[in-house]
């Protein structure tokens, strides 16, 4: 059966499928990861692959005998120094700290928070590093995934400075779009649950 060479350009890796672009042109190809048995890695954006092409059970073209296409030696360094490089600070990510520190020492001068939550967002903050460290480590030798929905979860109550600090330090979590809206979403809830406790609004609900 006739080979062809692509590129992995679309990956869903909580769903397991995504498509390979070929290189001679023509449409996507669809690969799923029960046919990636043999391969040496967890598929991934950007991977080049060598492939057979099957038709599914509805006629649909699909890939099948995945097999990784050596790059040259020196590309595949500076490929990897890059990514154990920091990702650049943007701009809201740059300032959000600072600014929470701000809102945090305004807190406590002018509201009346209780004093467990810097010890609440401390412990989050490492709990939610460590998870993305983890999850990191999963998608780079293919073991089990930590779910977006748990990190979330996690900044949610308090662990985003954690997970910012891991998305900047580990390159994890740092580009993709869809991810980083729901991510400052969570930031917003938070601060304005902050501030909500903050506020002598909480301090007479609980004294009601």
């Amino acid at each position: 059966m006739a080979r062809f060479e692509g590129t992995i350009t679309s990956w869903d890796d909580e769903r397991g499928f995504g498509f390979i672009k070929p290189t001679l042109g023509g449409q996507d190809i669809f690969l799923h990861i029960k046919a990636c048995q043999g391969l040496r890695q967890r598929p991934k954006l950007g991977l080049r692959l060598s492939f057979e092409v099957e038709l599914g059970p509805q006629g649909k073209k699909r890939a099948t005998n995945p097999a990784l296409i050596q790059a040259d030696t020196a590309i595949q360094h500076r490929i990897q120094r890059m990514r154990n490089r920091p990702a650049q600070w943007g701009m809201a990510s740059l300032f959000i700290l600072p600014l929470f520190g701000l809102v945090l020492m305004l807190a406590y001068m002018f509201g009346n928070p209780p004093r467990w939550l810097l010890w609440l967002y401390m412990g989050l903050s490492a709990l939610t590093f460590f998870a993305y460290a983890l999850d990191k480590s999963a998608a780079q030798s293919g073991a089990w995934r930590t779910s977006e929905s748990t990190l979330h979860v996690l900044a949610l109550a308090g662990g985003w400075p954690g997970a910012l600090l891991a998305q900047q330090i580990l390159r994890h979590k740092s580009a993709k779009q869809a991810f980083r809206s729901v991510f400052w979403f969570t930031v917003g809830l938070n601060l304005a649950g902050l501030l909500f406790i903050a506020s002598p609004y909480a301090r007479r609900l609980l004294e009601a």
